[in-house]
């Protein structure tokens, strides 16, 4: 068993709360200390966890990793600390609001050979994890994914694009390999509901929807393929896929009747916390010193789709759609260990 890796957790609000205590729960894990800018916050959670609260110069002096949990806003100040101390990062999503300021970072750590993970959690989540193995096999038509809620009881500092809908632009990103052709988008209430549409390589549309308005909760992902449809359920964790129904005439003792029937599979998920795996792939790869499983050009990739979505979503004059997603290209050669990646 490999030795326990010191981390400490940066900005323990509600999100980063739950990487202390998770963080707390792993064998592997020794939880040196929690930072934040709310003396009573940070002493509530370190008491919780049973760790002690530190300042930000403090903790990259005792923690080889952290994870940064701050508002969007403060990710690259604090990253930028973290990264020239050495110290390996798993930063929450969105990875950053500015793609300059990202590409920074990715350059920074690549230089300084330090873990650079974004905090995708779905891609944790068992159900997309035995996702991935299925599609190998399928031939994808469509994907349509909707993540819908009511209002929360907390002040949000950007668009629904941002907070929800970038979970499952990640996922689309990942499933299908590639970068949108098009996107159009359309949003309403101060895009607090958003809908996109994306073009893909192949003729593959992708339909994503996502909701601080609607009064249920809905984490759902279907996949059209020519032969089945594929249904995830994020909450509960689960996926049905529907195959070829089988419509027919049935003689029986009251005459013929119709009967319409579809063969339904519910494949095995072994069901898990995302936030724990996710964790431990990226203490797996800061003492491995491998690539992590979400990169900071995967996080890159998906902050630059939204942006375009929220761009198009304020504002419909700009155009029904949008060309494709434009980059400039990451040099990543010249190096063995690519964790900036």
């Amino acid at each position: 068993m490999s030795e326990q890796i010191s981390v400490g957790v940066i900005g323990v609000g509600t999100m980063g709360s739950h990487h202390a205590r998770a963080y707390s729960e792993l064998p592997r894990a020794d939880l040196v200390g929690v930072v934040d800018e709310d003396d009573t916050c940070a002493q509530s959670v370190a008491t919780e966890y049973s760790t002690r609260v530190l300042d930000r110069s403090s903790v990259f002096d005792r923690a080889e990793a952290v994870s940064i949990a701050v508002p969007t806003h403060a990710h690259a100040e604090v990253a930028r600390e973290a990264i020239d101390a050495g110290v390996d990062v798993l930063i929450e999503k969105p990875f950053v609001r500015e793609p300059a300021v990202g590409r920074d970072l990715i350059e920074r750590a690549r230089e300084q050979d330090v873990v650079l993970q974004i905090g995708h959690i779905e891609r944790f989540n068992p159900a997309i994890q035995t996702l991935m193995d299925i599609l190998a096999d399928l031939d994808v038509i469509a994907v349509d994914a909707r993540r819908l809620g009511p209002p929360v009881d907390r002040d949000l500092d950007k668009s629904v694009a941002y907070d929800l809908m970038i979970h499952d632009i990640d996922v689309l990103l990942a499933l299908l390999g590639s970068d949108p052709l098009s996107i159009s988008a359309v949003g309403c209430h101060d895009n607090r509901h958003v809908t996109t549409t994306l073009q893909f390589d192949d003729g593959i549309v992708g339909t994503v929807t996502a909701s601080r308005l609607t009064q249920q909760k809905v984490r759902e992902c279907w996949i059209t393929a020519r032969d089945c449809l594929v249904i995830v359920d994020y909450i509960e964790q689960s996926i049905r896929i529907h195959r070829h129904s089988l419509p027919e005439y049935v003689q029986s003792a009251n005459g013929v009747r119709y009967r319409h029937e579809s063969i339904t599979e519910r494949p095995t998920v072994e069901n898990g916390e995302p936030l724990k795996a996710e964790l431990s792939s990226f203490l797996d790869s800061v003492n491995d010193r491998s690539e992590p499983a979400v990169t900071g050009v995967d996080g890159l990739r998906a902050v630059e789709v939204v942006r375009q979505i929220d761009s198009l979503a304020t504002d419909p004059a700009a155009g029904a759609a949008s060309d494709a997603v434009t980059r400039r290209p990451i040099d990543t050669s010249g190096s063995d260990f690519t964790g900036g990646m």
